[in-house]
């Protein structure tokens, strides 16, 4: 990997105030137009912009600066880093401890079970396992698919419970909701919810109404009895 300028316009804009060097060299060295290394200078560019001394970053050496200044046609190079850093590696699948392995193909049967919406990429994120496994155990190929058991790769130790919520709601997304018949329920009919399991029948309006004659006469019979045993009382 070949090595890179750090902050190419602001490197421009210190080597613009403080040395003697040509547009075109400035620009070549920090990989710029000439025509905005020249609005630099110029002060149409990069107003807001501090200067980035390449010097003290190690970038640049002053006896490369005056060989540059000495002949316009000569092109700067960067001076070699004293700290190699690594390049990145490609993000492949998470990486599995050996003692943990075994227990892929159990974690892969439960994320097929009860997440049917994650994709094979996803699954081989979260378990750290191959596209070809994944479709093995999918489709009952697997040698050992007799002997698996679905198990939660969280309680394995496989991934984390943020990362499996993370690829379960990226799955998700977009997605139609469930129908009430996926879902396996719906709503019943509001004449079942409201048969109570027994008849309530309202009384008539007749049986309510009150019968004043009989009311009277009942208690026109009351009074004669009442009377009949206090005329019996005073015989005695």
């Amino acid at each position: 990997m070949a090595q890179q300028l750090l902050m190419p316009k602001a490197t421009a804009v210190w080597l613009v105030d403080n040395t003697a060097l040509s547009f075109d060299q400035i620009a070549n060295f920090c990989k710029l137009h000439p025509l905005e290394v020249k609005a630099i200078a110029d002060g149409e560019a990069a107003q807001g912009i501090k200067g980035l001394d390449p010097i003290a970053t190690g970038q640049l050496s002053r006896d490369e600066i005056g060989r540059g200044e000495a002949d316009v046609n000569y092109k700067l190079k960067l001076l070699e880093p004293k700290v190699r850093v690594p390049e990145s590696k490609r993000r492949g699948p998470r990486y599995t401890p050996v003692s943990k392995r075994q227990d892929r193909p159990n974690a892969i049967l439960w994320l097929v079970r009860n997440h049917p919406e994650l994709k094979d990429a996803q699954i081989s994120r979260l378990v750290g396992t191959t596209k070809s496994t994944i479709e093995q155990i999918r489709e009952r190929t697997h040698w050992n698919s007799a002997n698996l058991t679905p198990m939660d790769p969280v309680t394995l130790g496989l991934c984390s419970q943020i990362d499996l919520d993370l690829e379960v709601e990226r799955a998700s997304k977009g997605r139609p909701l469930p129908t009430a018949a996926e879902l396996g329920a719906s709503l019943q009919p509001a004449s079942e919810t409201e048969n109570l399991g027994f008849s309530y029948r309202p009384e008539r309006e007749e049986e309510k109404e009150i019968d004043a004659d009989a009311v009277f006469a009942k208690l026109s019979s009351l009074k004669s009895n009442r009377r009949d045993e206090e005329d019996e009382d005073d015989r005695f």
